[in-house]
Parts: C-alpha cells; sequence; structure tokens
C-alpha cells in the first residue's frame, strides 16, 4: 500500500503520471525523445535555423529590454543564445537534450560565444543560478501539461530579478496546437503535439506580472535574418519590483490594431 503524497511536487509527479510514457515531453527522461527529434539536422524544421526569434529582436531594438543576466530556456541549437551574447548579455542556457546543447555548444564555439550551457531539466532546484534579467522561452512552454504550469510560474518567480523580463512564443489558438481543454487532455493521455493559447488565456495565466506586449509573431520570409512564424503568439512580461502595485491597465506597446483573439 502506497501513501506517498505529501507535497505539491508529489501531487506534480503523480499527475505527469496519467499521460502515457510516450507523451513526455517535459521531465528529465524526455532528452531521448528529444535526442531522437534533433538528431537529423538537415530537417526542414522551422526553428532549426540560426537565427534569432523577431520578437526578441525587437523588443531589444525598442528598448523594451536591455543587456543584463539571461536565461534562454528550453534552448534548443541556441540560436537565441547566441543572439543575446552578441547583444551583451551573460547567458545560461538549458534544454533537456544532450543532442541540442551539442549543437548549441558547437554554435557557440563557431561564434566564439561565451554561454553557459546546462543539460537537464530547468524546474530542478538549483539547475539554473538566477536571478536573471531576462528569461526567454521559444516553445518551452505549450509543451507543457496543464499541471507543469504551476511549475512554470514558481520557477520564473523564483528565478526572475524584480522588474525582469519573460518572453515568450506559443502556439496560438486557431493557428497552429490542440485546443483540448485542459481536464480533457489528462483522458487523452498526451498534448496532442503541443497545447494553443488565446490572448485572453495568456493574460490569465500570466497575471501576476505586468504585459508589455501581446501579439502575433511577424511572419518572416526564408532571406530574413531572423526567425518568425504567425502560428505562434509572442509575449513580453514583467516582474514588478516590490512595492510597486501591479498594473490594472497593462501596457499593450505596439499592439497590431487588427489583433483579435483567435
Amino acid at each position: 500500500m502506497d501513501r506517498n503524497i505529501r507535497s505539491v511536487d508529489d501531487v506534480l509527479k503523480l499527475m505527469d503520471s496519467l499521460f502515457a510514457p510516450e507523451a513526455d515531453r517535459w521531465t528529465s527522461e524526455a532528452g531521448a525523445w528529444w535526442d531522437g527529434f534533433y538528431a537529423d539536422r538537415s530537417k526542414p524544421v522551422p526553428f532549426f535555423v540560426d537565427k534569432p526569434d523577431e520578437n526578441l529582436v525587437s523588443a531589444l531594438d525598442r528598448g523594451l529590454i536591455a543587456p543584463g543576466r539571461a536565461l534562454d530556456l528550453g534552448c534548443g541549437p541556441g540560436r537565441n543564445a547566441l543572439f543575446l551574447a552578441s547583444r551583451g548579455f551573460e547567458v545560461d542556457a538549458v534544454d533537456l537534450s544532450p543532442g541540442a546543447i551539442a549543437w548549441a555548444r558547437e554554435r557557440a564555439g563557431e561564434a566564439g560565444a561565451d554561454i553557459r550551457f546546462h543539460c537537464g531539466d530547468a524546474f530542478a532546484e538549483g539547475a539554473t543560478t538566477g536571478p536573471y534579467d531576462l528569461i526567454h522561452d521559444s516553445g518551452c512552454f505549450h509543451h507543457l501539461p496543464p499541471h507543469r504550469r504551476v511549475s512554470y510560474l514558481r520557477f520564473v518567480e523564483r528565478s526572475l530579478a524584480p522588474g525582469g523580463h519573460l518572453t515568450l512564443t506559443c502556439f496560438a489558438s486557431g493557428a497552429m496546437g490542440s485546443e483540448l481543454p485542459d481536464a480533457e487532455l489528462y483522458g487523452a493521455g498526451g498534448l496532442q503535439g503541443g497545447l494553443a493559447f488565446t490572448p485572453e488565456s495568456l493574460r490569465w495565466i500570466f497575471e501576476g506580472m505586468q504585459e508589455v506586449e501581446l501579439r502575433r509573431m511577424r511572419d518572416e520570409p526564408a532571406e530574413s535574418p531572423y526567425f518568425g512564424e504567425d502560428f505562434l503568439w509572442t509575449a513580453l512580461f514583467r516582474k514588478d519590483s516590490p512595492g510597486r502595485a501591479p498594473s490594472s491597465d497593462p501596457t499593450t506597446v505596439g499592439r497590431p490594431p487588427a489583433l483579435r483573439p483567435v
């Protein structure tokens, strides 16, 4: 007889087990699956390109974020980590996949970039050494099951410095990703390749942070120096400094006038 639930982490691990093993894309055991995904570097996978996210470049160019300590969360082959290092950030980068980290290290070596890479579960205590002025997540969030948003938010809260920023890209509802309700995902036993979000759902999940910008990612042409796919939302959130009340009317710098929830 097992009585092994005593903490929130115990509950989260139990809920992890409700998904089929082959659906696991978020725990430390998922590294082998991602290694297989990254094994063929010639595959036409959009984010295999060595280009930074257009929203990250735009936020820096407009002065919405400034250089400091940065974490590239779920860094993959390291394209955004390399860009941040080139813009003067002190960069840590973490990914579950040894294959992705090896590829990222190769790119960093070729570019002469000084980046600290870590292979493992970013959510584990001590895995990264914050606080960070910027956490950039390009495609990690939408691969988490609903209950692991608790881990994600807890991680951001403890890892982001007061006044720091979270930049996020994730699947846009109506364009890419599963739209099954959270509860139904547990019966299905998988995430259907990743979860879609609406602007309202993102604002609700991150309501403890101040919204700076939330828009669709620009669709960048093949010849562009930046990565951009319009099936993704891009978001920029700021962690309020102590003593500062959260804004009741979040800033939406640069939101396209025609933007509508999908």
